[in-house]
């Protein structure tokens, strides 16, 4: 415990970089396009004896911290590429060493162009779900998301997701991600999603920093291009919200209503998510890979160390520090506890680092305040009352 009382919280979420590679050249790929191109000497893919020390070191930490849940993150690259037996081989190691005190709730989350029904049926023996990532209709999708030779991915992506709402796999899936392009329609984006029936719809703002602002996000304050786009996007969500869960927009509500955040996108909730890579190296979160090469590093790897070594980090302990953690630009801000000054990541500026608003906010300040608009005007209403019948 620190001096101000402060104590780390321990790790639920580890998420294992299980292949280094990927068989999409998305140009927005923070592991390929960014700054940090570390991925370039780790290995293809984890060795099974490294499997087996990540889930012996995760059953360590459930069992010193008295964790009666984890979530267990199957990541790349693209993971599928690791085969969906040594996937599955990687969730019943894990589960077996933390034992039955301790649940151990697994997702891999791929682009989905390998999905097909033996790999379905491999996730479902093993209970592993699965979330997407889609960026909207057809031509919005492969905008961005592409095979290295040019071809569409959007496709294979569909024909994965059409098995995915199947009965025999519907449990498995957990959602599709997506990334925010301002040359997609907002509303168009949302109902290509929505078609395909998820459970929940992340949106994701792409990469960057105050350095390397993000594509369209330019310096002058009074700009709200992300704003005006998930604005649009809110507005066609809400009212008929039980079409499908929009977790930033959920989110955002929660927080405006005294709750707390289950996101690290908005709110001031301590992260929880820890980064192993294919070599064994404990990492931060890793969209930290936009703000330059090494940023996500702590110096540890899982053979040698605990991850409550990692929990030592200043870059982990800093991720921790809620409200504590802002700048003061943030602190004096009407939605301090809201935003949270976004994803740490967007924070980074050269020569004050993270203690800074994020790059991102104006365009969260608008969203916010939407929202917050929005739903007053709601609880007004229900609380006017009623006239005769």
């Amino acid at each position: 415990m620190l001096r101000n009382g402060w104590s780390p919280h321990p790790f639920r979420q580890f998420l294992l970089k299980v292949h280094s590679r990927c068989n999409l050249a998305c140009d927005y790929c923070y592991v390929y396009t960014l700054a940090d191109q570390s991925w370039r000497s780790r290995p293809m893919i984890m060795a099974p004896e490294l499997v087996d020390t990540v889930a012996q070191r995760i059953a360590e930490h459930a069992r010193d911290h008295a964790l009666d849940s984890v979530r267990l993150i199957l990541h790349g690259g693209e993971p599928l590429l690791a085969g969906a037996d040594y996937l599955r081989q990687a969730v019943r190691l894990v589960r077996e060493n933390a034992g039955l005190e301790v649940r151990v709730d697994a997702v891999v989350q791929t682009n989905g162009v390998l999905l097909d029904k033996d790999v379905l049926r491999a996730f479902a023996e093993e209970g592993i779900q699965v979330g997407v990532s889609l960026d909207g209709t057809s031509d919005g999708n492969d905008r961005n998301r592409r095979y290295a030779d040019g071809r569409s991915s959007y496709p294979a992506v569909a024909e994965a997701l059409t098995l995915l709402v199947e009965p025999e796999f519907r449990h498995l899936y957990n959602g599709l991600l997506c990334t925010v392009d301002l040359a997609n329609d907002p509303v168009a984006t949302y109902e290509a999603l929505l078609h395909f029936q998820p459970p929940v719809i992340d949106f994701l703002l792409p990469h960057g920093t105050w350095d390397v602002p993000p594509p369209g996000r330019v310096p002058d304050p009074g700009a709200t291009p992300y704003g005006d786009w998930l604005v649009a996007a809110f507005d066609r969500w809400y009212g008929a919200s039980g079409e499908t869960v929009v977790r930033l927009f959920q989110e955002i509500i929660h927080l405006l209503l005294g709750r707390a955040s289950a996101s690290e996108s908005v709110g001031l909730t301590p992260s929880t998510l820890v980064v192993i890579e294919t070599d064994g190296t404990m990492e931060q979160t890793d969209s930290l890979k936009a703000v330059g090469h090494g940023a996500p590093a702590t110096g540890l790897n899982i053979v040698d160390h605990s991850f409550d070594r990692a929990l030592q980090h200043p870059g982990v302990v800093a991720r921790q520090l809620a409200f504590e953690g802002l700048s003061d630009t943030c602190k004096e801000c009407v939605y301090s506890r809201v935003c949270g000054a976004g994803l740490y990541t967007h924070r980074y500026r050269r020569g004050t680092g993270f203690l800074n608003p994020s790059v991102y906010c104006p365009d969260l300040y608008q969203l916010i305040g939407h929202i917050r608009q929005r739903l007053v005007a709601d609880l007004r209403r229900a609380r006017l009352p009623k006239g005769p019948p």
